[in-house]
């Protein structure tokens, strides 16, 4: 009977294995997740409208953030800003940037907890969150970044403040959960896809977005993924196919040597960090865009460049820091590896229970904020459950 439901070419051996390691992560998580949701439904909004800086160009509802590692010269404090690679300025203005991690991460926390509760409660939480930042218009964030990563005395915003938007993405798959499952009304569903069609039609016309979605490491790589959440979540077909063709023909074959390795990630200053941050986006974008007919995780190009083969590369070195041959990252080198996305969506890819099995030893939740900022997809539930079984339903 199985095989009359099932085409010739799907395994169902690795059906069954790939719902029993997502089921490991989720029994792992379960607990944990709703605890956490469960502290979040005491807070309130807080959007880009909550605090101010005087040396942002932009108004009250627009995105402002600074760049890392831009710092004073010593020896000309009032001249324009030096560049330090690596080295981030705590005295730079970051607040909402940490508005928008805390805004992704709540709101994935939340559709989370509703994922394995039923309980609306915590839906009805995160739409609270998503009605400030996306409809109210005394709070809501203007969809574009023209002023994020400025730096002073130079550039009042740059297409390299784009990266800022990655941590859109788990709020986009979270928004596209509720709106499928009709947790979101119509009209408020309307009004939140209208945000991000516009936001994504701003990145990918205007300059700063066309120079950003051409940068040749990580910042192309996370331009693809953020662009690829907000076409799913708006089903823009035509975007959709040119991630999929860039990934093909641009990210693989440009920026990954035939070891598996990044190049232009190895040669910065936190190598280490660098090469983890972009194997992630690389398999976020998979995550993301693959079907069934069109499998990304098992791509390769004419050279034989892969998903695969960057896990190959890199996997050893997760799961034995000290093995890593290169030069240690300058900056947070102790706080890594954490839960890598990359380990889970290539455990389920490839059927893998060394990659799950270390992406379970690893830490869930961590805390230092340089750690969060260059993990944008943690919530491992939004991306394993779609919709909440009829028994949890509340």
């Amino acid at each position: 009977m199985l095989a009359a439901l099932f085409p010739v070419r799907i395994n169902l051996k690795n059906i069954f294995i790939k719902k029993d390691m997502s089921q490991q992560v989720l029994e792992n998580i379960e607990k944990a997740t709703i605890q956490r949701a469960n502290k979040m439904l005491s807070e309130k909004p807080l959007t880009v409208t909550s605090s101010s800086c005087k040396r942002s160009k932009g108004g009250i509802h627009d995105y402002y953030s600074e760049g890392d590692y831009w710092w004073p010269d010593p020896a000309t404090p009032n001249e324009p800003y030096i560049l330090k690679d690596g080295q981030t300025n705590p005295g730079n203005f970051t607040d909402h940037r940490y508005a928008m991690v805390r805004l992704s991460d709540i709101t994935a926390t939340l559709t989370s907890a509703w994922l394995l509760t039923g309980d609306t409660k915590y839906a009805q939480k995160a739409i609270e969150h998503l009605n400030a930042w996306f409809i109210d218009p005394q709070t809501m964030m203007n969809p574009n970044m023209l002023y994020s990563q400025a730096i002073w005395g130079r550039y009042t915003g740059r297409g390299i403040g784009l990266i800022d938007a990655y941590h859109l993405v788990e709020v986009a798959q979270s928004v596209k959960i509720l709106i499928d499952n009709k947790v979101i009304s119509e009209e408020k569903g309307t009004k939140i896809k209208a945000w991000f069609c516009s936001f994504l039609n701003w990145m990918t016309t205007h300059p700063y977005g066309i120079e950003e979605m051409n940068a040749k490491n990580n910042h192309g790589t996370c331009w693809v993924v953020t662009a690829s959440a907000m076409a799913v979540l708006t089903e823009n077909q035509d975007v959709i196919h040119m991630c999929i063709n860039r990934f093909k023909t641009i990210l693989l074959p440009s920026q990954m040597a035939d070891d598996g390795s990044f190049p232009l990630e190895i040669k910065r200053t936190k190598p280490y960090g660098y090469s983890l941050f972009n194997i992630d986006a690389m398999c976020n974008i998979a995550q993301l865009l693959s079907m069934a007919e069109d499998n990304l995780f098992m791509f390769k190009t004419i050279k034989g460049l892969s998903l695969e083969k960057g896990m190959e590369f890199i996997y050893p070195y997760i799961a034995d820091k000290s093995k890593w041959p290169f030069a240690k990252d300058i900056y947070i080198w102790e706080e890594w590896p954490v839960r890598q996305s990359s380990l889970l969506f290539s455990a389920l890819a490839y059927h893998n229970q060394k990659y799950l099995m270390t992406f379970l030893s690893l830490p869930a939740n961590p805390e230092h904020p340089e750690v969060i900022r260059n993990l944008p997809i943690r919530h491992p539930v939004i991306w394993l459950i779609k919709k909440p079984s009829k028994k949890q339903l509340k």
